[in-house]
């Protein structure tokens, strides 16, 4: 299955980052958390500090099975000025591996053009940069190897949906009813 890579920069959206490690965690995934800035810890949008498993400049991504990317502002721009991170997503679309993104970082996905003709969801007022792409302006959208989630309030609907697409929809069913979650 490989490693599930979640990329972190200043500003990111702390519930959505913390709500997909936790729940693809919970999973049996290996989740590990990579910076893109040159520090280890990176300071979400609300000042929650973190400190990340690697640097970007440290990995080789030769496990990657899944990459995520958390919103917020400014990490999510900062994310896609990423070059080692856009690289890495232009492969993972070539190779059809899959690629989760919500809030605002859905827009890194667009500037690449990587959602040109599918279906995806991202933070109100964003849709402009998703180039191409069916908004559907659901709380989470499955379209081939990308999915899309809304926002802080679709955070846990987006890591469940990771889950259902790349584990088993047992697994997140299971996951569901032990984390009380409705619907």
């Amino acid at each position: 299955m490989g490693t599930v890579y979640v990329f972190f920069a200043d500003g990111f959206e702390e519930i959505e980052a913390f709500t997909a490690v936790d729940v693809l965690k919970r999973a049996g995934l290996t989740v590990q958390m990579i910076s893109v800035t040159p520090n280890e810890i990176v300071t979400g949008a609300h000042d929650v500090p973190v400190l990340c498993d690697k640097n970007i400049a440290n990995c080789d991504f030769y496990d990657a099975g899944l990459v995520l990317l958390p919103g917020g502002m400014p990490g999510a721009a900062t994310l896609g000025e990423s070059e080692p991170l856009r690289k890495l997503l232009l492969r993972f679309a070539k190779d059809d591996k899959p690629i989760a993104a919500i809030c605002a970082a859905p827009m890194v996905l667009g500037k690449l053009g990587l959602l040109k003709g599918r279906k995806a969801t991202c933070y109100p007022g964003f849709e402009p940069y998703l180039e191409g792409a069916e908004i559907t302006g659901k709380q989470a959208v499955k379209d081939g190897n990308i999915i899309t989630g809304r926002g802080p309030g679709a955070a846990m609907d987006f890591a469940l949906l990771i889950v259902e697409s790349w584990v088993s929809k047992e697994k997140a069913q299971e996951l569901k009813e032990g984390m009380c979650v409705v619907g």
